[in-house]
């Protein structure tokens, strides 16, 4: 709650604070104030402290005042994010998707796809954030890291690997390590087929400066991970969101997209998708490999879950032996996110192409890291500890989904692997703001989809919502919308 202080009036605080979250693109270009009327009751202050506070505001440049409709988030003029959302919206227009219920719209990518990670670095409180997407930093805590790192940073390691740049694909040693670890996976990839990244996104991103061009069509799974959308759209593509099921993408909008737009790339995430936690069967990874032969395009599946994931689960690559897939996976999620160590591997035929676009990128990876990350798969002190954060997480599953039905939620997912998609029964927007001012990062569902709109939905990660303060403080302010 605010709280007058001799050094800032109500107003102030107020003030800072709606400022603050449009720095950090908490609230976004676009996004609408409360009511004056709202706000002071959410904050506990007088209609005309809100006034003066949307004033200061106003003169900040910050927001603006829409006749009758109430006071809103303003685009930032000449920023970055805006020009390349003109140019998105320019391409959206003429890139209309079939409907889920066979009508066409019109995509909008949203502009605050990054919100959520800038909320991630935000550091809002010291509460367990439902709205993460990595688990919390004390489940990571291992003592081999430790000893993995003093061992590739003697004197000795410290002049081979740091005083000259490593192999442009990446340490031999880690990609050998990796090679084993995916045959435990069914996919087959040997060494010289991987290539190390800064992390699975960088992964992610050298696929599609590769295999890509400004206005090729992409196909991408909704709801998904909104930086992906924001991503792809960035670069010039067109994206054509694709309803991910229980079973897997939908097959008759994919095959409709392929007659109307011959796509280029598929992307997927098929093992715990993010966020709704489904898992593709084998019946529908067959037909979308069939899509691929038949209509020429390529699928990046991304495997960043495989972790905490059953190795039989079904895989397109597995079952395509990297002919038109290319698997990419890392370590932020089980290991070290600030490691940034991924990689990917690919078809023969693509390896060359997509090392010289690591080498325009990048020139290497940081070897000290990737020597390091190797010695933890082959000593098995990753898969020990794999298996421990999946037991973990079991628990803490079971124990936020007994909390989130008793406070009123249902699933609009069976709850599986690190993240749940709830139903809210409210707008997630609304309640995500309103969340922030008691110290809690929500990820409203919103942001999960190519064109933003209101929506019940949030994904919850399970690690950090198995305790009741979080759910007796949701359900409050829940009561109030």
């Amino acid at each position: 709650m605010l709280m007058k202080t001799a050094s800032q009036s109500l107003t102030e605080q107020l003030a800072g604070r709606f400022a603050e979250r449009i720095a950090s693109r908490l609230l976004a270009p676009g996004a609408r104030l409360p009511s004056v009327r709202q706000c002071a009751q959410q904050q506990g202050v007088s209609p005309s402290t809100v006034v003066a506070a949307y004033d200061q505001l106003l003169a900040q440049g910050l927001v603006e005042a829409r006749r009758n409709r109430g006071f809103f988030v303003r685009e930032r003029a000449l920023a970055p994010e805006s020009i390349a959302q003109s140019a998105i919206n320019s391409i959206a227009k003429e890139n209309p998707r079939p409907g889920v219920r066979g009508g066409f719209q019109a995509q909008h990518v949203p502009v605050n796809a990054t919100a959520l990670i800038r909320g991630m670095f935000h550091g809002s409180s010291d509460k367990p954030q439902p709205g993460m997407g990595v688990f919390p930093p004390d489940w990571l805590e291992t003592s081999f890291m430790a000893a993995a790192v003093r061992r590739v940073t003697s004197t000795r390691a410290l002049h081979a690997f740091s005083l000259q740049y490593g192999e442009p694909a990446g340490d031999s040693g880690l990609r050998r390590s990796l090679s084993q670890k995916l045959v435990g996976l069914n996919v087959h990839a040997a060494p010289e087929q991987i290539i190390t990244t800064v992390g699975a996104t960088h992964a992610l991103d050298i696929v599609s400066r590769t295999l890509l061009r400004a206005g090729d069509y992409v196909m991408v799974e909704e709801p998904g991970w909104a930086i992906e959308f924001a991503r792809l759209a960035a670069l010039g593509m067109r994206i054509l969101p694709v309803p991910r099921r229980a079973d897997g993408p939908d097959l008759a909008v994919m095959a409709r997209y392929c007659e109307l737009h011959a796509p280029k790339l598929f992307v997927s995430v098929s093992v715990f998708h993010n966020p709704t936690g489904y898992c593709l069967t084998p019946g529908s990874a067959h037909r979308v490999l069939q899509l691929a032969n038949a209509h020429n395009f390529h699928i990046v599946e991304d495997d960043t879950y495989s972790h905490i994931a059953p190795e039989h689960a079904t895989r397109l690559c597995a079952l395509d032996g990297l002919q038109r897939t290319i698997y990419v996976s890392g370590f932020a999620k089980i290991l070290a996110p600030g490691w940034r160590v991924g990689f990917m591997a690919a078809p023969p035929a693509l390896v060359e192409q997509l090392l010289d676009t690591k080498l325009l990128a990048t020139l290497t990876t940081p070897a000290l890291l990737e020597k390091a990350l190797a010695w933890c798969i082959d000593q098995g002190q990753l898969r020990r500890h794999a298996e421990r954060i999946r037991t973990r997480l079991d628990l803490a599953r079971a124990r936020s989904v007994k909390l989130a039905l008793a406070h009123g939620c249902s699933f609009a997912a069976p709850p599986a692997g690190l993240f749940g998609w709830v139903d809210a029964g409210v707008d997630t927007d609304t309640l995500a703001q309103r969340m922030l001012d008691v110290g809690y990062l929500l990820a409203p569902g919103a942001l999960f989809h190519a064109s933003r709109q209101p929506s019940t939905l949030m994904r919850i990660n399970f690690a950090t919502t198995q305790e009741a303060p979080f759910w007796k403080t949701f359900a409050a302010i829940r009561a109030t919308l």
